[in-house]
């Protein structure tokens, strides 16, 4: 197995049944904030145009690059989908010309054409953009897994596919706390000291439970050449900064015993033969060595030649075109009519401050409107060129494009609130319903709702809306508008799958004798995966 490394999180896998393009990225993501580090703007895009396999963990930017995929990569590679919940990672392929695609299972080993894959998909809210995933790729000989930025945690299942040969594995930060909030200095150092340990440890852990024979750091860090970021980049092992690079990581793992890891930079090759491992770099070591010991020199550098890109890019985002409090009401409101559980996990003011345009989001009220300068529960101060840009495009994923960009500076009061950037994960009612719906599946409401004669199970088998609000009757057939999938109330029966059953019984029948037998709610551990609903040939409670 070839191995060739493209930077931050990329891959290029060759075996002797095809190649793998996995997750590849060279252009500036999240409004050009973040670019690769080590930079790779020098490598020759042919050489990776045609691979027989295309792999992307999820849809962040730095995983996710739409403009390098529609330029040069063919369009008829084999794409392998992760088993997510929502189709957002195969409508974005789709949406660049791609037309082949293996659909996955999660854990489930697919064979084709002698290459084995497994794909480990991970579906809460929390995980990337509504998912993320990690690759097995195992060519009979060889066998690898590439965990990108995701965080499994059926440690015994990963193990139980392995030995590895070789783990690709996430080591540093993807995220802008503590940098973006205005913290004391004392208070932001403290926190981005835990957090490095913490990434670095998190790390740590996941090679030790997948015990393979080889270990690459990848999946960061990125750098910030923008002269209003630049300060966030590590230029001198900084224990208080968030992103540590490659050879901090590797001098770490050799301090906790364990000395398999192996630098790679953009364009260096690694031989793989079972647990036999060679790497060779594109430059001499001592120009490795000085790139990484005068990192702020090569920064400065890679700086001075993007800039003309960088402004570029800055110039072109929107003003003016857009009134933003009147935009966000029509979009946010009947998102936050929707969000009966988001809206009371945040339960308070989010304020979007970008000046003139101010605007509050109540989660309370579920309303959004101007803001007075009066009281709040969270804050963000943001250039309205960035909200604008986001409207314009309908960006229904800010995680995705706004806070990783770590363009703007943040408060709260209390502690952090994972509803309110699940919410802005969430800025579409396909998105919202999912969301929503899955914390519902965690609390103790009622699961069931009368109507037109039944008692129906209130959350959609396919993808958990509440089908108080997106469902309709006629003719005895439920169809739920969010995807319009449909099911006989008198069976259960789903007219659009053969694999989802709604629980449906006339009310008349509730107190039959036997009424109770055929009352079958089980809520499996699988249930967060969004595969968790009642099968007819399931017995049991």
């Amino acid at each position: 197995m070839k191995i060739t490394f493209l930077g931050h999180a990329g891959f290029y896998v060759e075996t002797k049944f095809g190649s793998v393009l996995c997750d590849p990225w060279f252009n500036p993501a999240y409004f050009a904030s973040w670019f690769p580090f080590p930079r790779n703007d020098h490598l020759d895009k042919t050489l990776i145009s045609k691979p027989k396999y295309l792999y992307l963990s999820h849809l962040h930017f730095d995983h996710y690059d739409p403009e390098f995929l529609r330029d040069h990569v063919w369009k008829d590679a084999i794409v392998l989908l992760p088993d997510y919940p929502l189709p957002l990672l195969e409508r974005a392929y789709r949406e660049l010309g791609f037309h082949q695609f293996i659909r996955t299972k999660n854990r489930e080993a697919v064979e084709h054409e002698g290459l084995r894959f497994i794909l480990l998909a991970m579906t809460t809210p929390m995980d990337g953009p509504l998912g993320d995933s990690s690759i097995i790729i195992d060519d009979g000989e060889t066998r690898i897994i590439d965990q990108n930025d995701s965080r499994p945690i059926d440690f015994e299942t990963i193990g139980s596919y392995g030995p590895y040969n070789a783990h690709l594995v996430q080591f540093s930060g993807a995220i802008w706390y503590p940098m973006v909030y205005r913290f004391p200095q004392k208070m932001s150092l403290a926190l981005g000291a835990k957090k490095r340990e913490n990434e670095m440890a998190r790390a740590l852990r996941f090679i030790q439970e997948t015990g393979a024979t080889h270990i690459v750091p990848s999946a960061g860090p990125p750098c910030f050449l923008d002269p209003d970021l630049y300060h966030i980049n590590d230029f001198q092992n900084d224990p208080t900064n968030t992103f540590p690079d490659q050879t901090i990581f590797i001098d770490y793992l050799r301090e906790h015993g364990k000395p398999n890891a192996h630098l790679m930079l953009p364009g260096s090759v690694m031989l793989l033969n079972g647990d036999e491992c060679s790497v060779e770099h594109p430059i001499a070591d001592e120009a490795i060595t000085r790139l990484f010991t005068h990192k702020k020199e090569y920064l400065d550098q890679y700086q001075q030649d993007m800039l003309p890109l960088l402004d570029s890019i800055k110039a072109s985002w929107p003003r003016g075109q857009v009134h933003i409090p009147t935009a966000l009401k029509e979009w946010f409101e009947p998102l936050m009519q929707s969000a009966d559980h988001i809206c009371v996990g945040i339960n308070g003011k989010v304020i979007l401050d970008c000046g003139e345009q101010a605007v509050v989001l109540d989660f309370q009220k579920r309303l959004v409107y101007p803001w007075d300068r009066g009281e709040w529960d969270y804050y963000y101060k943001v250039d309205s060129a960035l909200l604008e840009s986001l409207i314009i495009r309908h960006q229904e994923d800010w995680v995705n494009d706004l806070f990783l960009s770590c363009r703007f500076e943040a408060e709260r009061h209390g502690p952090y609130n994972e509803y309110i950037y699940v919410f802005f994960k969430g800025l579409s009612m396909e998105r919202i319903a999912y969301i929503d719906g899955y914390y519902a599946e965690l609390s103790s409401d009622d699961q069931f709702f009368e109507k037109e004669g039944y008692r129906i199970q209130r959350r959609c088998p396919h993808l958990k809306a509440d089908l108080t609000r997106f469902g309709s009757i006629q003719d005895g057939v439920l169809t739920c508008s969010l995807h319009n999938w449909q099911f006989e109330l008198d069976t259960g029966k789903c007219i659009t799958s053969n694999d989802r059953v709604l629980y449906a019984k006339k009310l008349s029948q509730e107190g039959s004798p036997d009424a109770q037998e055929d009352i079958v709610w089980i809520k499996p551990r699988a249930l967060k995966c969004g595969h968790c609903w009642y099968r007819p040939e399931q017995k049991g409670r």
